[in-house]
């Protein structure tokens, strides 16, 4: 005799028979707690909250650190009514068909005593600590590709500072932002934003985007689980805390061999005025060395 499934309206396809017990057959693609923990180690969720819907999860996050979020705190949610790229841009984040993410790093729990970015709490900002802003944009895009690669078997490309590509189409992108005290200028943490396209399909992305941007299971042709996925994330980014700045070498060696804005022509805004480059390199401190018509050469810190 057959039992009917307390589950079904949550979307698990369970068979279950007297005396025989139950089989989960399909489960749906959700990001879950429940769905993340055969994926992580014992009491990692315990740092992770699941939204159904939120404005932004970096905004979530940065009204959690002010409340005194620990460390290692990650908001995830299935759906962004708000979702914010770079310069301010929208980013595209509709329900159940990517993985958005924020990841809190206080600076100095996170980092050791010989990284750049210790101390960063006890010191106002400056330009120049800011600047570490895109090594940790780069790092985060490298520890981002890396859980791709673990669970999709494919490795992106990057493009420069952060975007995350396969094909040549952006898959994903990175939003790092600082928390700083309005009085004191003491920069109080860093939220990692993370946003990548899953199972959208060409017809459901604006019409503008549609011959730049795509998602993973469009490139890869086949279905990808996002809560194995997220949780690779996750563990990536704890990694990289722990990496940081001890392991550069790697991080910088696998951002130049993945960074497909090598050799290709570049915008650069220079001296108020927009002009064409070709980048030639990156730099140790992650920059992009830039080759000007003139041949006059220069290192460039952030996109136009």
């Amino acid at each position: 005799m057959l039992r009917s499934n307390p589950f079904a309206a949550e979307g698990y396809e369970i068979l279950s028979t007297t005396n025989k017990g139950y089989l989960l057959t399909g489960s749906p693609d959700l990001i879950s707690i429940g769905e993340l923990m055969p994926f992580l180690p014992k009491n990692r969720t315990d740092r992770i909250l699941c939204l159904e819907s939120v404005n932004s999860t970096n905004k979530y996050l940065r009204d959690l650190a002010y409340e005194g979020a620990p460390h290692g705190q990650v908001v995830l949610a299935n759906k962004q009514t708000d979702g914010k790229g770079r310069s301010g841009s929208s980013f595209f984040s509709p329900k159940d068909q990517g993985i958005y993410l924020s990841y809190l790093i206080l600076c100095d729990e996170a980092f050791t005593e010989t990284s750049d970015l210790k101390g960063f709490g006890n010191e106002p900002a400056t330009s120049e600590k800011a600047q570490h802003l895109t090594t940790l944009s780069a790092w985060v895009a490298v520890a981002v590709s890396d859980a791709i690669e673990k669970v999709c078997g494919i490795r992106p490309q990057i493009g420069w500072i952060n975007d995350i590509l396969l094909n040549g189409k952006k898959c994903g992108g990175i939003l790092t932002e600082l928390s700083i005290e309005s009085e004191t200028g003491q920069i109080q943490s860093i939220v990692i934003g993370i946003g990548l396209n899953i199972t959208e399909k060409k017809t459901e992305f604006p019409k503008g985007l549609r011959e730049s941007v795509s998602s993973l299971s469009l490139e890869l042709k086949h279905s990808i689980n996002r809560a194995q996925l997220a949780a690779a994330m996750i563990t990536s980014l704890d990694q990289l805390c722990m990496d940081f700045p001890s392991r550069k070498e790697h991080y910088l060696s696998a951002y130049r061999t993945h960074c497909s804005t090598l050799h290709k022509t570049v915008s650069v805004l220079r001296s108020g005025r927009e002009q064409t480059a070709t980048a030639t390199a990156v730099n140790d401190d992650f920059s992009l060395q830039v080759t000007y018509p003139d041949g006059s050469t220069e290192a460039v810190f952030t996109r136009k």
